[in-house]
């Protein structure tokens, strides 16, 4: 998982993420939202495509990137470990101060 960390570390590829969460675009659809160059984000996207956090779909020459739900589920479950014990001893505290 450690090149996933690496991807989702720069701020500009978790925006495409958040981007692609609601369904697959084309880097020209993508690239509007950005000050960098198509280069620059052909470049994220290469980068998120290696870490297995976007995949891609050729249709003739276009392409077309979308979230890889099943990847960013894993990471969700870690969050969800990591922090699941935490919020749970919160909870029978507040509660316990009823």
């Amino acid at each position: 998982m450690g090149d996933t960390w690496k991807a989702v570390a720069d701020g500009s590829r978790r925006q495409i993420l958040l981007l692609l969460k609601d369904g697959e675009k084309t880097p020209g659809e993508l690239a509007g939202k950005f000050a960098f160059t198509l280069p620059a984000l052909s470049t994220h996207l290469r980068v998120l495509r290696e870490a297995d956090l976007v995949g891609e779909r050729k249709v003739g020459q276009k392409r077309y990137y979308s979230i890889n739900r099943e990847k960013m589920t894993e990471m969700m479950s870690f969050f969800d470990e990591f922090w699941g014990d935490s919020l749970g001893r919160l909870k029978r505290h507040v509660e316990s101060r009823r």
